[in-house]
């Protein structure tokens, strides 16, 4: 019940995908966008960022989240034990950041896309009120790199869909065209 899954219904037959990164690379591949094409280097690349995120969230949203924010009471173990591990994931963001503006080089990809909701948003200050006690300003590199994709005006509409909380003009419960953000401000 919690896995994000979607129905392709463009084709003579519907295909059923389910898992963020599957969704995103069928996606990506049907749309001939923001992956490398089968051949290019790159791809690789783009896929091992892409398969390192499917693999490092649940530490983040699983481990650090629920001990540091959510068990009924607090637990110094698992907090010290997965905030060693959050550091460490956003160390290795911010030092591949320190050379490229996206995980992959200059292109921003669907490394990025599953990367930034998780690593992105907690560099920001948006996830577990935990920024100050995990020094994200101290990874200027990511903090770079989660601003510039917060920027991007479809993230900023990404971040309104089903969103309910907040002023009503910006939340799209749900989207079904284009016209379901006219008057809505971008978060």
């Amino acid at each position: 019940s919690k896995i994000p899954a979607l129905v392709d219904r463009s084709g003579p037959k519907p295909v059923r995908v389910f898992e963020s990164g599957a969704i995103l690379m069928h996606l990506a591949e049907k749309f001939g966008e923001f992956m490398p094409k089968v051949g290019d280097p790159v791809r690789a690349e783009c896929l091992s960022w892409l398969f390192w995120q499917m693999g490092s969230a649940p530490y983040l949203g699983g481990g650090f989240g629920h001990f540091y924010a959510y068990a009924p009471y607090k637990m110094e173990y698992p907090i010290d034990r997965f905030t060693m591990e959050v550091k460490r994931q956003m160390d290795v963001l911010d030092r591949l950041l320190a050379d490229q503006a996206f995980i992959v080089g200059d292109s921003y990809s669907i490394a990025d896309m599953a990367i930034w909701p998780w690593y992105g948003q907690l560099a920001l200050g948006r996830l577990y009120g935990a920024a100050a006690f995990l020094d994200v300003e101290s990874y200027k590199h990511l903090l770079r790199g989660a601003r510039d994709i917060g920027a991007r005006p479809a993230v900023q509409r990404g971040r309104l869909v089903n969103k309910l909380t907040g002023d009503s003009d910006t939340q799209v419960p749900e989207r079904h065209s284009e016209a379901d953000f006219h008057g809505k401000r971008l978060a």
